[in-house]
């Protein structure tokens, strides 16, 4: 009996937990959830701020460029940056992807937008991404999750900011509407600064 209570809360846990990324789910259908999936993060979706590890250097952990090649954050310095690590599997991250992909349209000449998965494989994240329309944004890749395991978020979606000399200005642990009046505002500081 206390076998089956614990497995019960263990499977609470997960639920309550979001795209937990030491245990991905099975990929999600691409048929009529799809739509709902992809719709853009509301307010009832805002993740939370955290602003503990501001002053903090970029990790220098080594990932893959859309075209495989070896990249790091430090690659990105000269302008903020906006890092995002996701999943295809991840519901609430692909809920956020449109909403990225028109800031990183928008805020082009003042912002820099890299999107880090942290699937398995090129191929599974190539395939994913060639059913988008995600034109501001390209496809890198975080295979063994190095970065994930450099911020200790737990989480998925989770969204760094960086200023032009790589220092970290906060972090936002689960999704948001990148596009929406609360992103706008933390976005600010940043932007309007020019640094």
């Amino acid at each position: 009996m206390r076998l089956e209570i614990f497995g019960l809360l263990g499977s609470c846990a997960l639920l309550l937990a979001g795209c937990d990324k030491q245990s991905a789910p099975a990929p999600q259908a691409e048929g009529a959830s799809s739509a709902q999936s992809e719709a853009p993060a509301g307010p009832e979706q805002a993740g939370t701020v955290d602003m503990s590890h501001r002053g903090e250097a970029m990790p220098t952990v080594v990932f893959e460029d859309p075209k495989g090649a070896p990249a790091t954050l430090a690659d990105f310095k000269g302008k903020p940056l906006l890092v995002n690590l996701w999943a295809t599997w991840c519901g609430p991250c692909v809920a956020e992807m449109p909403t990225l992909n028109t800031i990183a349209g928008r805020e082009a000449a003042r912002l820099q937008v890299v999107v880090i998965s942290q699937d398995s494989s090129r191929a599974l994240v190539d395939g994913w991404w060639a059913k988008r329309s995600l034109p501001h944004l390209k496809p890198y890749l975080d295979a063994k999750s190095d970065l994930g395991f450099a911020y200790n978020t737990g989480m998925l979606p989770t969204t760094i900011l960086y200023d032009a000399q790589g220092k970290e200005v906060w972090r936002v642990i689960g999704s948001m509407n990148w596009d929406g009046p609360r992103a706008n505002t933390l976005l600010a500081e940043i932007l309007e600064a020019g640094n």
